[in-house]
């Protein structure tokens, strides 16, 4: 029992020389900005942006249709947001856990279905709200335009996504050095 501590070795860190190195590890991947998702990524960003800021503009708690389209405009902009900052940072490389073709093929198409909808609701109540020529007609109609525009788009990196996913056109090596992302 004496003999106990002299052969037991300890090693001890300071938890400064930690966090410093994780902090400089997190750098954008500006290849990633590049990439067919980073562009379709920041596409559905603005083109999403700009369907909720002209809905936001206008009297749209007076009618139940446009509520629809804020609450998809401005929940899946800020989901791509959080996508687009993991991409970016490459943080779904330290969370391999999870399968991300799956994931992001999975919200993509969930984003398509959800435009879909705004778009019917915001272009079927363009008429019936506001009357022609007026600013508010005028914005309703753009964020119409626009949610179809950001509706293809999420339609378009669902299509990607699905490649991905399937592992179409790539092997498990072109994979690993594009980072996830063609």
């Amino acid at each position: 029992m004496a003999e106990f501590p002299s052969k037991v070795s300890t090693r001890t860190s300071s938890p400064a020389q930690g966090a410093g190195a994780s902090v400089s590890a997190l750098r954008p991947d500006l290849g990633f900005v590049r990439s067919r998702l980073g562009a379709l990524m920041l596409l559905q960003l603005v083109l999403g942006l700009l369907v909720w800021a002209l809905i936001a503009d206008t009297p749209y708690h007076l009618y139940p249709a446009y509520g629809w389209v804020m609450f998809v405009a401005v929940f899946l902009w800020l989901v791509t947001i959080v996508f687009f900052i993991l991409y970016l940072f490459q943080l779904h490389m330290k969370l391999y856990v999870v399968p991300w073709p799956l994931v992001l093929m999975i919200f993509n198409i969930s984003a398509t279905v959800l435009y879909v909808t705004a778009f019917i609701a915001c272009s079927a109540a363009v008429d019936l709200t506001s009357l022609r020529g007026t600013r508010p007609y005028n914005q309703r109609a753009a964020a119409s335009f626009f949610a179809s525009l950001v509706m293809i788009a999420y339609g378009v990196s669902a299509f990607f996504s699905y490649q991905a996913w399937r592992g179409v056109g790539s092997n498990a090596a072109t994979s690993q050095m594009a980072g996830g992302y063609a």
